[in-house]
This record gives structure tokens, sequence and C-alpha cells, in this order.
């Protein structure tokens, strides 16, 4: 049995790595294709206005990309550190999407961003713009991979799991690439990138604006960012719906979370627009509800019924029962793996095999055998998520989605009427803007990764028994080193792009003219 302290501190170190980690991330997908889009223009136009945009903006995303890969790293590693039991029992699925990540896209971003930033003298116009394409692709393809992996542990397909080794093994590759989840899942993850992206160009270039400083450059990257900005957000707000709705089915204790819904009300059911959860009363204290919303929203239906979740833990308690079986027949398939009797009863509750592990944490000295009804009733409550914590992290990345939304909207209409200018306390909003899609992200993390617990592997490997059986002080030590660490990172990203914006685009940077296509 692993210390529970052990395992607190091993969710709170990788929690602090992937935050951090996340700030930089989103910048890097969508500034990646902004910058490109703006070089498109460059060659089909042939102006040095655009080619001053995308020579300023490759320097403050090559900065972002530089902190990116430092911080990421240490996620990979992490993994077999501070998680080995996850990485023994996944490591035959998880291991793929990340290897293909590192030697396909990690290495194709990394071998033409040289040739992007320093390549202009060298490469012609529509080599460039290959390049530059390829460095944008190549971020994409990476969350590609790394977001297949995370769809495997909200929703595992493509694999099952061997009585007889006691890993999971990969049987259908495709099936694990192509998941739902992990589709839906880097559609919204990507777009929320170019939303990044664009907010943070417009700010920049409002910023510029407010001062009258390289105002042809600031006033073509703001209607460039906001025309990119305003399509990305509608399609992540669609999308979105979308990955909610997959998710939904696949991790119903999830959408019970995200929605505070404890009982399973008749069809149309109520939305709660704010609420107040208590998970020990198992109910709202407080709840703002507009009626019959909640089911067409989240079933894009009028009948089908959202589960409660106090409704999922009543049921989930005889899947215990049947996890629990599952769990003694594996005993005995460990001690002779010829018993045909133990595999075929092991056979039959194969699928509740998580939730016998998830009670085996309260069974007296590691024995399933002493699990009497009140540890398999907590055992079933369990298998509920933090809601006050999913429902308001979910709340928050919405409002700030429509917020942003409504924005890109204002934008385009002052832009298109030439009037950003002018409308200088919307210069002055725009700045301030910058904070909120990282937020959104940070939150829409928090949502995912919340939502799926207790589990590492949704209803197959509980979060308990993943860790690595570490001491507590060399975790305490550890965790408080990365923060310390990160936040040094944090801070030399900030304060090398705030440099770079206050020495704005050099003027020069246009006087020698980039080769013709060859």
């Amino acid at each position: 049995m692993i210390d529970p302290d052990v395992v607190l501190l091993s969710r709170w170190q990788f929690a602090a790595t992937a935050l951090y980690h996340f700030l930089f991330v989103p910048l890097t997908l969508g500034l990646g294709f902004l910058l490109a889009a703006m070089e498109t223009a460059y060659v089909l136009g042939g102006r040095e206005l655009h080619r001053r945009m995308v020579e300023f903006w490759s320097k403050l995303f090559l900065v972002n990309f530089a902190l990116g890969v430092a911080t990421g790293l240490t996620l990979e590693f992490e993994f077999g550190t501070n998680w080995s039991f996850y990485s023994s029992f996944v490591g035959d699925i998880f291991g793929a999407p990340l290897a293909i990540e590192a030697l396909m896209a990690f290495f194709l971003e990394s071998t033409f961003i040289g040739l992007m930033v320093f390549g202009w003298k060298r490469l012609s116009r529509m080599q460039h713009l290959v390049v530059t394409y390829l460095v944008a692709l190549g971020a994409n393809l990476s969350a590609l991979w790394i977001l297949v992996a995370n769809a495997f542990m909200q929703d595992p397909q493509g694999a099952h799991f061997n009585p007889l080794t006691m890993r999971m093994e990969l049987a259908s590759l495709p099936a694990l690439l192509f998941s739902e989840e992990a589709q839906a899942k880097f559609v919204h993850t990507s777009l929320a990138g170019y939303v990044t992206a664009a907010v943070y160009v417009m700010g920049i270039s409002a910023w510029y604006m407010l001062r009258g400083r390289h105002l042809d450059l600031a006033r073509r990257s703001f209607r460039v960012a906001t025309l990119f900005g305003l399509l990305s957000c509608a399609g992540l707000i669609t999308l979105g719906d979308a990955l909610g709705y997959v998710g939904g089915h696949a991790q119903p204790a999830k959408l019970a979370a995200m929605e505070a819904a404890w009982t399973t009300e008749p069809a149309p059911a109520a939305f709660n627009v704010a609420a107040w959860p208590d998970q020990a009363r198992q109910d709202n204290r407080f709840a703002l509800r507009i009626p019959y919303v909640l089911t067409p929203l989240v079933t894009h239906s009028l009948d089908q019924p959202v589960a409660g979740a106090r409704d999922l833990a009543a049921a989930n308690e005889q899947r215990v029962r049947g996890g629990l079986l599952a769990l003694s027949a594996l005993r005995e398939l460990a001690a002779d793996p010829r018993d045909a009797r133990a595999l075929d009863a092991f056979e039959q509750h194969q699928r509740d095999l998580g939730f016998g592990l998830l009670a085996q944490r309260y069974a007296p000295g590691g024995d399933p055998a002493r699990l009497g009804e009140a540890d398999v009733r907590r055992a079933a409550l369990d298998s509920v998520p933090n809601v006050f914590a999913v429902f308001w992290s979910f709340r928050l990345m919405v409002a700030i989605a429509l917020a942003l939304f409504a924005y890109f909207m204002l934008a385009l209409v002052f832009t298109l009427r030439d009037q950003v200018q002018r409308r200088r306390w919307f210069l002055r909003i725009a700045p301030c803007m910058i904070p909120l899609p990282f937020l959104a992200s940070e939150f829409g993390w928090l949502t995912a990764e919340l939502g799926r617990q207790p589990w590492t592997v949704y209803e197959l490997l509980p979060t308990w028994m993943s860790a690595s059986g570490h001491r507590v002080g060399e975790l305490a030590f550890s965790l408080a080193v990365f923060a310390a660490l990160y936040t040094g990172f944090l801070a030399v990203d900030v304060m090398l792009q705030l440099r770079l914006v206050r020495n704005g685009p050099h003027e020069g940077d246009a006087a020698t003219p980039l080769q013709g296509a060859h």
C-alpha cells in the first residue's frame, strides 16, 4: 500500500508541472499558424510590411517555444519517476504515441525552427514559407500525439488487459489513434491555442496603437489576428460542445460533476447556471437554475436523462462487488495461470476490475476478502470526482470563452469600420484580455483531469495505486524545487517577451530583400 501522502504529493507535482507547461503550449500552437498566415500574405503580395510582421512575431514565438520545451520534457520523465506502476501497467499503450510524438513531431518542429528564424537570407520566399508551415505543423502534431495518450486515460480504447502478464496490451492502434475522445480533444485544444495567439497578438498590437508606435504593423497584425481569432473561437465553442457530448457518454460521472447534477431528473432537466456543491451531503447548498435547458444542451435531445452523481455512485456499488470477484479470480490465476475456472470467472467480471482495485485501498491488510458493505459503499462514492472543483473550473472556462467571442465580434466590427484606433477604451482593454485564454486553458485542463478522478486510466487503474513508492520528504523537496524552478522559467519568459515588445520590430529588418522564388 502506497502512502496516501506520497500519492497526493505526486499528484501535486505532476499538476504543477503540467499547469506551468500548459502556459506555453497554447501560444506555440496558435502563433505558429498565425505566422504562417502572415507569411502567406507576404509571399502572395510581396509587401515588406507582412515580412516584418512575421519576423517580429517569430521572435516572441521562439522565446515561448524554448520555454515550452524546457518545461515539457520533465513531464515525460515524471511518468517513470513518480508514476512507475502506471507506466508499467499501460506502458505498452501509452508509450506508442509518446514515441511517435518525439520521432515525428518534436524533431520536425525542432529541426525547422532554426531555418524559420535564421533562413530569411538563405531560402527563397516559397522555401521559407514551407519551413514556417512545417514548424506550425510540427507543434500541432506534437499536441496530437500527446492528446492521443491523454485520451486513452480518459476513454481507454484499443487495448485489453492480459491476466497472465498483469498489464494492459495494445490491441488496435487505429482504435487508439482515432477514438472520438482523442480527435475531439485535439481539435478543441488546437483551437484554444489559436484563440490564445490571436488575443496575444491583438493585445500587443493595441498597446502599440495606444502609444502611436509601429502603427502599420500594429493595425495589420490586429486585423489578421481578429479574423483568425473569431473563426477559431467560433470553432472552439462549437467543438467544445462536441467534446462535452463525447466525454459525457464516456465518463458520465465527469458530466454529472460538470453540471453539479446529483440526482437523475426527468428529461428535460434544469440547468445549473451557478451552484455550491457539497460532496459530503451529495447535494447543492445553493443553485441558480434554468428549467428544461440541461437535457438538450448536453444530450442533444429532449428525452435522454442525465445521470446524477448520487445515482451513479449507487449503481457502482454493484460494479465494486463484481470488481472484487475479478480481483479474487486474478489472484488465483497468479498462483496457477492454467486454472480454467478462475480464468472464466475473471473474464465474466473483467469489466469491473478497476472498481475492485478502487476498493482494495480500504481492505484490511490489503486483503479484498475482508472488505465489508461499508467499504463497498465508500469505494463507490469515491468513483464520483470532486464536484465543486470540476463544476466551477468548467463554468469559468466556458464563461471566458463566451467573453472572448464577444470581444472578437466587437474587434471585427471596429477593424472593418477602421475605427480601432479611435476606440481608445477598447485599445486599453485589449492588453488586459491577454491572460484570459491562458486561464481558460488551465481551467479546461483542470476540468478534464479532476473530472477523471479517482482514476489514472478511467475505470481501469485507480490513482491511489499508480504512484511510485517514494518517501514523503523526497517528494516534498522535489515539489518545492520544481515550483521554484518553473516560477523562474515563467519569470524569464515574461521578462524576455516584455523586452522584445518594448523594443518593438526593427524597421531595418526589411532592408535586406528576400531572394526571389527559385
